[in-house]
Formats: C-alpha cells, structure tokens, sequence
C-alpha cells in the first residue's frame, strides 16, 4: 500500500520578506497550535506579514503571527490573536541556526504557513538583511517586468 502524499496548498504568505531579506536556506517546521487556533486557520483568518522567529533556550517560536479567533470561538478558551506559537525543528537543526543567527546580519524569517499531510506547517528561512539600494534594484526589476508583461498583452490583441 502506498501512502498518499499531499502537495502542500497555502495559507498565508509573508509577502513583506522577499522584499526585506534575502535567504539563505529555507526550514519547514511544525508548530504548535491550540484548537481554536487551527479552526481559525481553516477558515484562513492568519497574518504572518509582521512574524519573525526568535530563539529562546534553544527552541525557536514565532513571534506576530496573527491569528484572529473566529467569532464561534468557545466559551471557555480566551483566544490571544498574537500568542508566541513554538515553532517545532530538529534539535542538530535548531543548533546549527542558532550558531548561523549569531554571526552579524542573519535572522530567522517566517516565509508562509501551508497544509501538508493534514498538518499545518511553518517555512521560515535563515535570511540577511537587505540594504536600501537592494530594495531598490527589487522594485525597478518588478515594474520592468511588469511593462514587459503588458507590452505583450497589448501585442497580441
């Protein structure tokens, strides 16, 4: 019997990192949610664009994920839309991050929160800064895409 594997449909992306970082190497990590938090999610009430990734006694959480409770939310549970979440990684993993956010520049970044095999999962990535021109070079690149995108539109009208 072969074991059905997903492709992992997404659920919210931090649009805000590509344009801010660059990456380095990209982690899928599990994370750690309470019920109310995973029906909200369901429903696709995430934010993750102010989320970053802090080490904390060698366990990483992610930190301004916002997850708005739903309004059905249960009586005796008191939803905090921006509660620290652990993010779940390997522990030689989690070691070697830790030695890479300690050099000068590198920082934890979460990417986008995402389905896989019924589970929700994390990708963050080890990511360096980058500097205003950098930024720059982005939204040149961007808009000339963009005008060639529509100079081909208009051509084949």
């Amino acid at each position: 019997m072969t074991k059905k594997t997903e492709t992992p449909s997404r659920i919210a992306d931090n649009k805000k990192a590509a344009f801010n970082y660059f990456f380095e190497e990209r982690f899928e990590t599990g994370m750690v949610l309470q019920g109310w938090e995973v029906k909200a999610v369901r429903e696709g009430k995430v934010q993750l664009t102010d989320g970053y990734v802090v080490i904390r006694d060698g366990e990483l959480f992610v930190i301004g994920c916002q997850i708005n409770p739903l309004k059905t939310a249960s009586t005796h549970v008191s939803p905090d839309a921006v509660r620290t979440k652990k993010l779940l990684l390997k522990k030689d993993e989690i070691r070697r991050l830790i030695g890479k956010v300690e050099q000068k520049g590198y920082t934890l970044v979460p990417l986008n929160l995402h389905w896989k095999n019924n589970k929700i999962k994390c990708e963050i990535a080890l990511a360096k800064g980058k500097a205003e021109h950098d930024k720059r070079d982005t939204i040149k690149d961007r808009e000339g895409k963009r005008e060639v995108e529509r100079a081909m539109k208009h051509s084949t009208r």
